[in-house]
C-alpha cells in the first residue's frame, strides 16, 4: 500500500513522529503537502463534505480510503503494519501509553514559548514564556527523562516500537530548543545519547536523516531554540 501523509510543508511539527515511522520502514509514502499543489490538496480534502471523519488538523494520513488523524492514532495504525508494535495486546496497548505521553510532553515543550496562546507571537508573551520555560528545565524535563529512561531499562531487549522513533524525535527537539539544559541533563543520564544513537544507525533513520526529507527545525515548528528560555 502507497501511504499519503498529509502535514505542513515547512517544519517536523507532529507530523515528523509519523515520517520517522515511515521511513525507518522504507514504506512507500508520499508527503502530500510538499508536492506541487500539495497544500491545495491538503486542504481540499479537510474540507471534502464526502469526509465523514474529517480530520480536525493534519497531520492526518491516508491509507487506501482510511482517513487517519491525531500522530498517537495514526502511529497506533501503522505500528502492526510497519513492524513497529509488539503483537500482545498488552505490549501494544503499553507501546501506545508511551505515545500518548510523548505526547503530553510534546505540548509542554511547546507552551514554553507560547503560555498564554498559540494565536499570540512569542514576542506577545515573552515574559510569561521565561517562566514557563524555567519551570520545564527545572521540574518536567528531568521528570520526563527519569520516566522513560526508568521504561527503557525495564524493557531493555524489546524490539524497536514508533514509541522508541517518537522518543528519539524528542530528544533531537530538545537538543536543538533547550542545547545547555539538555547538556545538563544528559551527563547523569547517558541512556538519552544511548537511545539517540541507536535509533540514529537505523538503516532508515540514517538514510532519512542524511537526505533532503529530513527538514531542519526552525522557528516555526514545536520545537524553537530561543536562547533566553534555554536558562
Amino acid at each position: 500500500m502507497r501511504y499519503e501523509l498529509y502535514y505542513w510543508p515547512e517544519i517536523q511539527g507532529r507530523g515528523e513522529f509519523v515520517r520517522l515511522a515511515l521511513e525507518d520502514a522504507h514504506a512507500d509514502y508520499v508527503d502530500v503537502a510538499r508536492q506541487p499543489q500539495g497544500m491545495t490538496a491538503m486542504l481540499r480534502l479537510m474540507q471534502s463534505r464526502a469526509q465523514r471523519r474529517p480530520p480536525f488538523a493534519p497531520p492526518f494520513l491516508r491509507a487506501g480510503k482510511t482517513v487517519i488523524a491525531q500522530t498517537a492514532n495514526i502511529l497506533q495504525f501503522l505500528g502492526p503494519r510497519l513492524g513497529l508494535a509488539p503483537k500482545g495486546e498488552a505490549d501494544r496497548l503499553w507501546v501506545h501509553q508511551l505515545q500518548l505521553t510523548i505526547a503530553d510532553w510534546l505540548v509542554e515543550a511547546h507552551d514554553t514559548h507560547h503560555p498564554i496562546a498559540g494565536g499570540l507571537y512569542y514576542e506577545d508573551q515573552k515574559r510569561e514564556a521565561k517562566r514557563r520555560a524555567e519551570d520545564f528545565r527545572t521540574n518536567r524535563m528531568p521528570k520526563f527523562l527519569d520516566y522513560f529512561g526508568t521504561a527503557l531499562a525495564r524493557n531493555r531487549g524489546a524490539r524497536v516500537t514508533y514509541a522508541d522513533l517518537s522518543l528519539f524525535q524528542m530528544i533531537c527537539g530538545l537538543r536543538y530548543a533547550f542545547p545547555r539544559a539538555m547538556a545538563r541533563l544528559e551527563r547523569p543520564r547517558p541512556w538519552v545519547a544511548a537511545h539517540h544513537a541507536r535509533i540514529a544507525a537505523r538503516p532508515g533513520i540514517r538514510d532519512y536523516l542524511a537526505s533532503p526529507r529530513r527538514i531542519a527545525f526552525n522557528e516555526q515548528g514545536i520545537f524553537r531554540h530561543y536562547p533566553e528560555l534555554d536558562g
